[in-house]
């Protein structure tokens, strides 16, 4: 692969050597994958759950490279229409060769859909999009599941933000896929989810159609002298130095969400030349800058608020991590409305991911608009 210009990666998976850490949960994936069992991996936004999956996947690839793997992510779709057609667009195809005899095989064996076939401009690879009656939405996943079984191809899907079915319209949605994924013997699924709650409700939960249909994963945040001895090993390999207490103070202002971290990173790397001694005041620089960049964005998240939220969401950013928002002691220091109102607001910030839960207490889900915030408590408290 070639050499990047910037080794702190923010978007994207760029190959092992730019990847810190995740050993532990690469093994139980793959262990798991390997041993014919699906996989649930839940973790907030912006820890590196995506970055984890094509971690795994590559990892795969590698080792056995004539298992095929999948990914695609969901978050964007609102009905099971949208669903089968981009899971269409991901898998038909993929177990095939690309000859023209097994590309009319494909499109044979969905006829009934009248599949229409393009070729991707970056990859040269082929893809389908199916022509989808309302109400066949179930016969058509039926025959792609059908599909995928026919292949005798073992096979790994990712489907990333899985939260997202249980949106739909179509009630009925996680029955349904639950009960095609349990009868496809050669294909192994990877169910990724960042609000931890609906993810948890929809394996954990007895009353849930994909109970118990699925190992756990857990992603916490990447250990502190780990993630220093990563970053410490590309700074000096590039000439700069990283002291261990400058990354600790780094590390600390973003509680270690990996993508916050390595979004400073990257930013004092572009900072600073060879030789360099890192220092916290290039750090302050570095999130100075990332959040400038992002205020109109905080100022229309801002005022997308109810006052009550916008009140809540102030005075947790002021306190960073709130055990207790509805304890008396916190609304009287903030001047906060009635309990009432409040609870209301709390329920919204955490549906929308304003805030979120953490450590045993509510903090602002997004760190930097945290800080931002927390420019404008100053005034208002």
């Amino acid at each position: 692969m070639k050499e990047l210009n910037n080794p702190f990666v923010v978007y994207g998976y760029k190959g092992a050597a730019y990847f810190c850490d995740r050993e532990a949960e690469t093994e139980k994936i793959v262990k798991g994958l390997s041993n014919e069992r699906n996989i649930t991996l839940i973790a907030p936004r912006r820890i590196g759950k995506t970055g984890l999956i094509h971690h795994v996947f590559a990892n795969i690839r590698e080792q056995q490279p004539n298992i095929c793997c999948i990914y695609f992510d969901i978050l964007a779709t609102k009905t099971l229409d949208q669903f089968v057609q981009l899971m269409a667009r991901n898998v038909i195809g993929r177990l095939d060769s690309t000859s023209q005899t097994a590309l009319r095989k494909v499109q044979d064996f969905f006829s009934a859909f009248r599949p229409t076939m393009t070729f991707d401009a970056n990859t040269g690879m082929p893809t389908f999009s199916l022509d989808i009656v309302k109400s066949q939405e179930e016969q058509s996943l039926k025959r792609i599941f059908e599909y995928l079984e026919q292949s005798e191809k073992r096979c790994y899907i990712a489907i990333d933000e899985f939260q997202q079915i249980t949106k739909y319209p179509e009630a009925d949605t996680e029955a349904l896929l639950r009960s095609f994924i349990q009868f496809v013997p050669n294909v192994y699924f990877i169910f990724a989810g960042s609000k931890q709650h609906m993810m948890s409700d929809m394996f954990l939960s007895p009353e849930r159609p994909f109970y118990q249909g699925a190992q756990i994963v857990n992603i916490k945040e990447i250990d502190k002298q780990v993630y220093y001895h990563f970053a410490d090993t590309l700074f000096q390999k590039y000439g700069r130095q990283l002291p261990e207490t400058v990354f600790h103070y780094l590390y600390e202002k973003v509680d270690g969400q990996t993508w916050y971290v390595q979004a400073i990173l990257n930013r004092v790397y572009s900072n600073s030349r060879q030789k360099d001694m890192i220092s916290e005041a290039i750090v302050d620089v570095a999130i100075q800058e990332l959040i400038d960049e992002q205020e109109v964005a905080f100022e229309n998240y801002y005022s997308s608020l109810t006052t009550n939220q916008a009140a809540l969401i102030l005075a947790i950013a002021k306190e960073r991590h709130v055990k207790s928002p509805m304890a008396q002691a916190f609304i009287s220091k903030y001047r906060l409305p009635a309990l009432s109102s409040i609870k209301t607001a709390l329920e919204s910030l955490s549906e929308s991911q304003f805030i979120y839960q953490y450590d045993g207490g509510y903090i602002v889900y997004d760190r930097f608009f945290g800080m931002w915030l927390r420019e404008r408590v100053e005034g208002l408290f």
